[in-house]
Order: structure tokens, then C-alpha cells, then sequence
């Protein structure tokens, strides 16, 4: 059998089990990790006029802002759209999209009615970014990320016909259960199972148990993956995990209070997730609101340059005709992803342009379809949540929001991350993209194409910002080349984290990369 990937690995676990296993699962590999927040930055002494020139106005760079003018920096901000935010990105009704290769996207979306084509949940362990929505007064409401209502699907299964998540989930926990029950009380497990199911067993068992590779629970990163580390995965230096010990097995079970456990498995007792009231863009625009004055927008990087006394950039203004204009600061904080960086002229470090130039980024395509009506509660009872399936669309997720209203409400009709997918679906135009939406969707829902109203896709290799929707480590060898302060400049950034394609990791990294800096200038 062919080497699964883990993006596969965790499809088929959002398969299986639902989307809180999937959610676990994507906790242990690396992708949705508990930060080590420990509060605000505190950056004491006096930086006695000194300049930074910050580049990109994602969260990373908006952090940065925000921390460093208030320590006392001249801060001077450059930001290649009209707009702040990054991958922190909302569509609505009357926005334009254009992406790389000149296909122009015109929302049409009802009054209210959005998309996040990036970030578009936040996990209630992702302290970092909680404390600036609740500094920068930026309301949230509860994102439903499981609910056994939704759909699993695989077009193998049950004659391609979809099954309740619920459904799925306790019967294969009953069945596990009942083969365990035989095997432990009877010592019959040969004539229950064949060979390759007992095979498949042990794997399901040692995902679902986090167990290492040699069947133990027992202190390792695999199982504090799950219960929880000693020291957090974080941003910048030392920022690696240290795993947890496991509680004495006769303890935990005399105990008794895995009794508890049950409760979080009905149908009310969902998992804690949040979104912004109204579209996740809310969060930029509560940084933007507060540092929005030092941005200047529709700036172009062209040219990075350093020396010993300070650095200079060269941008154009893309609204003014292309006027050339160059700022200039005593340091930089570099925000851009390096899928742009790698395209700009600089002078950084060889060590540091090796990881720019060789860093790839993960393809992601995302696709918001507007219905006439919420069908999916009138006539599935559906209200929030993930349906998961092997189609090339991955995943339909409902609105937290506007329950049980009249009129259109909007879906995100897709996400996917898997590489040929992704490729795939960049070498297609928009329409098309939708029209491949449309048709894996109807075998979920029979109620697509007549319910249909408008959509918008995006992929993101092909936005013009990002190239990318996320940095891929291979390994970590060369990770503290990224994230040194390199003369005058460092670089900040979902990529430059231990949690990868989060926000979180985002303002970690950021707020890791400026106390350094900070400590840099204080110590002359």
C-alpha cells in the first residue's frame, strides 16, 4: 500500500469518525495546536526614536504595529492591497476579486451573507488572538465545528449515498466496543476478525488512542498531543514541545471520572469554537481601527535592501500610477510571505534566502455558494457543522449564523488542501470551479443545482497577496535561519511558527520576532 500523507490521513479521519476526531487528529500532526500564550508583550525601556518599517498588514504585521508604537518605535507599515488583513479575509455583497491570470470575481451575495475564503474558525485554545479580539473589541460567536446532524460520505460506501455523522460515530464505537468486549472477556478475537481486519483494528486503535508506534500510552509527543503538553508548541526560539506525563492507569480508572467523558459526545454538548460576528475580516478591521494611521496601502515591494546603519525599501504606489517611492528605518519587520519574498529583490542572508527560495506553500481552494433558501435545516435539520466527503470538494460546512431566517444563506460549498486537487482546480476558471462545486455537492445534497443562486471561489496559489494558503516545513532543520534577526531585518509569520496556517501561530510569531528585535535595540 502506498505511504498516506497526513492531509490524507486526516481526511479519512473526518471520514471515519467526525469532525472532532479530525479536529484531534489535526491537533496531533501540527495543524491545530494550543498556543503558549501567556498574555501581553510587555517591551520596557526607551527605543529613543528608532524606526521600523513593517511590511504586510496580516496579523503578524498588525501586531507588530500595535506592540511597537506603543513601546515608543516611529512606526511606518506597508501593505500591498487597498485593505488590511491578509489571509484574514471576508467577501461579501459588492466586493471584487481578481486573482492571478486576470479572472474577475463580482460578489452577489443577499444583504449579510459572506464567505472567509482564509481563517474562518478559531479555536478557543488559541489564546493569543482571543485576548486581542477581546482588547481590540472585536465581538465573537460560537462557530459549530461538529454537529451529528451533518453528513459523512464516501463514494464507495452504502451505494454513494451519505450517512449521518451521529449515526456513524456510535455505531463504530459500538461495534469497536463489542469486538474489544469479546476479545478481552472470551480470548476469541481470531474468530471474530480476519488477519488484515485485526491489522486494520490496531491502526484504528493506536489513532483513536494515541498510542506510539509500539501500542503504548505513555509519555511521548503522541500522546500529549492529545492530553496536553508540559511546555506549549509556541513562535520563534524554544518554541518546540516538551511532552506531559500520562496519569497512573488504576488511578485514572478507580476514579471513576471518565463517567464524564460521555457528556460531550450527545448532541449538546458540542465542542467551543468562535468566529466574529459578521465575518472573520472583523478582526482586522479591530486591529486596523487602531493602527490603520501608519498603514500605507496599495504599497508594491520591490526592493529590500540593508546595510549597518538601516534599511531601505522601494514600493510602488499601484493607485497612483506607479509612482516609485522608497521608505527608509533603522530595522525591518517582514511580514510577507516568503511565496512573495522570494519574488522581491533583497540583500538578506544566505542562510535566510536558502528557506525563502525553497519554501513551498500549501495549495488550498475554498468555494462560498449562495441558495435561495437554507435548505439544509428546512429539510435536513441541520444547523451548523461539517459534512465530510472523499469528493475533490472535501468538506461542506453550514452557517453559525442567521438560523432559521427567510431567504438566501451561503455555504462553504468546499474546502480542500489536498495537493492534486488543488492543482487542479488552479488550472480552472472560476465558473468551472463553481460548476465542479455544484456537482460533487448534489451527491451530499440533492437540493443543490435547484436551489443554486450565485457563488465565489478562490484558490490560493492564485491570490496575488499570499500565493499560498499556508508554509510547509519539510522538517525543521533550517527553522532558526527563518526566524534569526538577520542585521536590521526579521521576518515574522504563520510560516515562521509551530502552528502552521493559523492565525494564532501568526501573532505568536510575531510577537516572538519584535521582543527579540526589542531586546536587540535595548542592548545597543
Amino acid at each position: 500500500m502506498a505511504e498516506m500523507t497526513r492531509r490524507q490521513l486526516l481526511n479519512m479521519v473526518g471520514t471515519v469518525a467526525g469532525s472532532s476526531a479530525m479536529y484531534a487528529a489535526m491537533t496531533s500532526m501540527g495543524y491545530a495546536q494550543t498556543s503558549d500564550y501567556a498574555g501581553p508583550i510587555k517591551l520596557d525601556g526607551d527605543p529613543k526614536g528608532t524606526k521600523v518599517l513593517i511590511l504586510g498588514t496580516g496579523l503578524a504585521g498588525m501586531t507588530a504595529a500595535l506592540e511597537m508604537r506603543a513601546a515608543g518605535y516611529q512606526v511606518e507599515v506597508l501593505e500591498f492591497r487597498e485593505k488590511a488583513g491578509g489571509r484574514c479575509w471576508t467577501l461579501r455583497s459588492g466586493d471584487t476579486y481578481t486573482e492571478l491570470g486576470g479572472a474577475t470575481q463580482n460578489v452577489d451575495f443577499a444583504e449579510g451573507n459572506y464567505i472567509n475564503p482564509g481563517p474562518w474558525r478559531l479555536p478557543h485554545h488559541h489564546h493569543a488572538v482571543l485576548d486581542y479580539c477581546r482588547r481590540l473589541k472585536v465581538p465573537l460567536e460560537p462557530f459549530i465545528q461538529e454537529n451529528y446532524a451533518t453528513y459523512l460520505h464516501k463514494s464507495d460506501a452504502y451505494g454513494g449515498k451519505p450517512q449521518r455523522m451521529g449515526e456513524i460515530k456510535a455505531d463504530y464505537r459500538g461495534h469497536v466496543s463489542e469486538l474489544l468486549a469479546k476479545a478481552v472477556n472470551k480470548g476469541k478475537l481470531d474468530d471474530v476478525v480476519t488477519a488484515d481486519d485485526k491489522e486494520l483494528l490496531m491502526e484504528s486503535l493506536r489513532s483513536f488512542g494515541a498510542l506510539t508506534d509500539t501500542n503504548a500510552y505513555t509519555k511521548s509527543l503522541e500522546s500529549s498531543e492529545v492530553r496536553g503538553y508540559e511546555r506549549w508548541p509556541g513562535g520563534g526560539v524554544d518554541a518546540s514541545p516538551t511532552p506531559s506525563d500520562p496519569l497512573n492507569p488504576q488511578e485514572v480508572m478507580q476514579s471513576r471520572l471518565w463517567e464524564y467523558l460521555a457528556t460531550h459526545q450527545i448532541t449538546d454538548h458540542q465542542a467551543t469554537m468562535f468566529q466574529p460576528i459578521g465575518g472573520m475580516d472583523g478582526i482586522a478591521k479591530g486591529f486596523e481601527r487602531e493602527v490603520g494611521d501608519l498603514i500605507t496601502y496599495n504599497a508594491k515591494v520591490t526592493s529590500l535592501q540593508q546595510d549597518e546603519t538601516g534599511v531601505t525599501v522601494t514600493w510602488t504606489d499601484s493607485a497612483n500610477g506607479g509612482e516609485t517611492h522608497t521608505s527608509t528605518a533603522d530595522y525591518c519587520v517582514c511580514t510577507i510571505p516568503f511565496s512573495v519574498l522570494s519574488q522581491i529583490e533583497h540583500n538578506l542572508s544566505s542562510k535566510l534566502s536558502s528557506v525563502i527560495y525553497n519554501m513551498a506553500y500549501n495549495g488550498s481552494v475554498k468555494w462560498g455558494l449562495e441558495f435561495k433558501r437554507r435548505f439544509w435545516e428546512q429539510d435536513e435539520n441541520i444547523y451548523g457543522g461539517i459534512s465530510y466527503t472523499d469528493l475533490d470538494i472535501g468538506q461542506i460546512s453550514y452557517p453559525s449564523t442567521g438560523y432559521m431566517s427567510d431567504g438566501p444563506g451561503v455555504l462553504l460549498g468546499g474546502y480542500t488542501w489536498r495537493g492534486a486537487e488543488s492543482f487542479k482546480f488552479n488550472a480552472m476558471q472560476p465558473q468551472e470551479r463553481i460548476e465542479w462545486a455544484l456537482r460533487m455537492g448534489e451527491k451530499i445534497h440533492p437540493q443543490y443545482r435547484e436551489e443554486f443562486k450565485t457563488g465565489v471561489t478562490v484558490s490560493w496559489h492564485k491570490v496575488p497577496w499570499v500565493l499560498g494558503c499556508g508554509g510547509v516545513w519539510k522538517d525543521r532543520t533550517n527553522y532558526d535561519d527563518a526566524i534569526a534577526i538577520d542585521n536590521r531585518v526579521v521576518c515574522a509569520g504563520e510560516h515562521l511558527s509551530y502552528l502552521p496556517a493559523w492565525q494564532e501561530g501568526a501573532i505568536l510569531s510575531s510577537l516572538d520576532a519584535i521582543g527579540r528585535l526589542h531586546t536587540k535595540i535595548m542592548n545597543g
